[in-house]
């Protein structure tokens, strides 16, 4: 597996916090704000491959365009990014060490701190 940053995603996050559309929520709300698989596939049929890629940070270009293998590191709930996503997936990057996505989700945490 060749997880790698998913740029378009990290633009989207970046515009999305900057637009407020952020939830300051702690890190153990991610369990119960991460989407269900229901409301992905739901999210997949309404809005396309493309805009579900957009809530993802990894990705990995050996997996399948439109399957889900593909995109890893989710950081919101399809209307706002959520700090405790973004904490977990920064968690998770650091323990498989993906330096360049953990680095850019520590960005990305600490412009939702300062906005």
């Amino acid at each position: 597996m060749a997880i790698e940053l998913n740029r378009p995603a990290l633009r989207n996050a970046r515009a999305l916090v900057r637009e407020g559309k952020v939830v300051r929520d702690e890190r153990d709300a991610w369990s119960e704000a991460a989407p269900t698989a229901d409301e992905e596939n739901s999210f997949i049929e309404e809005h396309g491959w493309t805009e579900y890629s957009h809530w993802h940070l990894g990705i990995d270009k050996q997996e399948a365009a439109e399957t889900k293998g593909r995109f890893s590191f989710p950081i919101g709930d399809f209307r706002r990014v959520h700090r405790s996503g973004v904490i977990a997936a920064e968690s998770r990057a650091g323990q498989y060490d993906y330096t360049e996505l953990r680095d850019e989700l520590k960005r990305l945490l600490e412009l939702i701190d300062e906005e």
